[in-house]
């Protein structure tokens, strides 16, 4: 795959796919800009390589339909507060006057498409809409690696009709995520919290790890639906809540566990939080986990929308070697998946 080295992006239209899926509050602000912060270093060196511009992205769920609340742009000015330059935001993502607009750039300007998800044609996979966006720019970079996962007109379709590569973003989360699937300095230990559990990732993380730590509600999802796992003997579980018969937070006896198998470790994988962190009271057991592995010392990769924005909220994001934009994606890529917006930049 193509990297943003392999390019001579002088005067060049540069149609970069982002992901700026970040979660809103009910008025439409943003409540963690996370994702678009980790754009910032590829917007940058494309302006630094005198290119023109073109970022895309989806928001939300709209299904086809324009919804003002999934406009983009509360996320513009994001991108003006990290880049301290103008960004022009258009009306739509496709359609004569942007394509006009796009080749009337001057170098190193950057410009902001629409929601691309107000058209249904790009969760369909369409390729004529694909060719629309396309027409946008002479080279297609892809900088949402939370998005791979899935076969859309943006992610699959806009490498057929354009020279295409990965961003800075999408190069590291490759990168990183391998190095806990493909000969990781052991031992490793794998920690999955959050609401449900990705069992194919699980099963195929169990194979190399010496432990898997899960949360109580992932243990309910296994007990509940009788899920048969590959390495049963590597799962550890709670033993104890915070409060007598309490599935909300993990008490002391399952923290000294957990802790003592962290501290050992020397590479550590960690995805969703351990109790109910939107209440405080219920923080503790993911606070001090995150601890642990900042204390162990380990190579570590976390990830997951709730548990960046606890990192994020508790100021202690960067303490981790690698922090993923992904989701589901991310999930994928570590049940050994291949991922359609990796495959086609291949």
């Amino acid at each position: 795959m193509k990297t943003l080295k392999d390019f001579d992006f002088k005067d060049k239209r540069v149609l970069v796919r982002c992901d700026f899926n970040v979660p809103l509050d009910e008025r439409g602000d943003i409540l963690d800009d996370f994702r678009i912060k980790q754009t910032i270093l590829t917007i940058q060196y494309l302006i630094k390589k005198g290119a023109k511009i073109i970022l895309m992205s989806h928001l939300g769920k709209p299904k086809g339909k324009l919804i003002e609340i999934l406009k983009l742009d509360k996320v513009k000015e994001k991108l003006i507060k990290y880049l301290n330059l103008p960004v022009i935001k258009m009306n739509d993502c496709i359609g004569k006057e942007i394509e006009k607009r796009t080749k009337e750039m001057k170098l190193g300007q950057v410009l902001l498409l629409e929601n691309l998800r107000f058209h249904k044609e790009e969760e369909e996979g369409d390729l004529n809409f694909a060719k629309e966006l396309a027409k946008l720019g002479d080279i297609f970079i892809n900088e949402a690696f939370s998005a791979c996962h899935r076969p859309h007109a943006s992610i699959v379709g806009v490498p057929k009709y354009l020279p295409s590569g990965m961003g800075f973003l999408l190069e590291k989360e490759i990168k990183n995520l391998k190095k806990i699937i493909e000969k990781p300095t052991l031992p490793l230990v794998a920690i999955f919290g959050g609401k449900e559990g990705d069992f194919k990732a699980i099963n195929k993380i169990s194979e190399v790890t010496s432990s898997v730590l899960i949360g109580y509600l992932i243990k309910k999802q296994i007990e509940e639906e009788k899920i048969v796992l590959q390495h049963p003997e590597k799962i550890i579980s709670p033993v104890d809540g915070i409060e007598e018969n309490s599935n909300l937070d993990i008490g002391p006896k399952t923290l000294e566990i957990f802790n003592r198998e962290i501290l050992k470790a020397k590479t550590i994988f960690w995805s969703g939080p351990i109790g109910k962190v939107e209440e405080d009271k219920y923080q503790k057991g993911t606070k001090e986990i995150a601890n642990s592995i900042i204390k162990s010392g380990a190579f570590s990769v976390v990830g997951g929308g709730e548990t960046v924005e606890f990192l994020n909220e508790a100021g202690i994001i960067d303490k981790f070697s690698h922090v993923s934009t992904g989701g589901n994606a991310m999930f994928s890529f570590l049940a050994g998946e291949e991922l359609p917006g990796i495959k086609v930049l291949k």
